[in-house]
């Protein structure tokens, strides 16, 4: 399996399959493509259609998105257990998974991935707040 990713330090999708495959010690190779430079878009579509990161490629397969990602890597690897093995606490957690994947679009624009920046806020937002309270809640 090959993982391609984006600047961990900017890019919390590319982190998140990096993570599962460390996590549970599933062998892989990973190359890097610079984010937020001339040739960035270029690189990533010579990857994918979707000209994004992750991208996973495994023999013929190209996978795309970071949750699909990582449902194919516990699909391939049931052994790891890398989802709850009762039903409903894996309903729970797919269910918390994918609003992480799909929500929380006060944080995605206020508080982008940067990991070598320390920012102090002075305002929340009400819909910032809202989404800080739901992820804690979560």
């Amino acid at each position: 399996m090959h993982l391609v990713t984006g600047n961990k330090n900017y890019s919390s999708w590319s982190l998140r399959p990096w993570l599962l495959l460390k996590q549970f010690g599933i062998e892989f190779t990973e190359s890097k493509i610079p984010l937020f430079t001339k040739t960035s878009k270029t690189q990533l579509l010579q990857q994918s259609s979707s000209g994004k990161v992750p991208v996973l490629k495994n023999r013929d397969l190209t996978v795309w998105d970071s949750l699909a990602i990582c449902e194919y890597i516990a699909d391939l690897h049931p052994d790891k257990e890398c989802w709850p093995t009762d039903p409903k606490i894996k309903a729970s957690a797919r269910s918390a998974s994918c609003e992480m994947h799909s929500s929380f679009m006060s944080i995605r624009n206020i508080l982008p991935m940067n990991c070598r920046k320390n920012i102090i806020y002075d305002t929340v937002t009400a819909e910032l707040q809202g989404d800080i309270e739901r992820i804690s809640q979560i």
